[in-house]
């Protein structure tokens, strides 16, 4: 199968999740009502917890491109899953840091890492 055809599963399935279920929840209570983690709130808090892990996932798509040794890709896996943003913003700041002194920083969105 061919990468284009695996992010196109990847990321139909993201869509379709989270529209079913924002959906489902928006039938359970509005997201204006919304209230906290108790009681009838748990679906958007579902939801808020699905949109933030699909989000992780949609990084983490870019550093397994950047990535060429699997240790390093399991490695920021783990990291983007326990700390999310954290572990995202430490990512971009060493991708960052990479880079030549005339280098512009778009360099680090398609270069693979040696």
């Amino acid at each position: 199968m061919s990468s284009k055809t695996v992010l196109r599963v990847l990321f139909t399935c993201i869509f379709g999740s989270l529209f079913i279920y924002s959906a489902w929840a928006s039938t359970r209570q509005p997201v204006w009502q919304w209230g906290g983690l108790d009681g009838p709130d748990r679906y958007w808090t579902g939801a808020t917890l699905l949109d933030a892990y699909f989000g992780f996932i949609t990084f983490y798509v870019w550093v397994f491109y950047k990535e060429p040794r699997w240790l390093a890709r399991a490695a920021w896996l783990i990291a983007i899953l326990l700390l999310g943003n954290m572990a995202m913003s430490a990512y971009v700041l060493i991708q960052l840091a990479r880079l030549g002194p005339q280098q512009p920083a778009s360099e680090i969105l398609a270069a693979r890492n040696p």
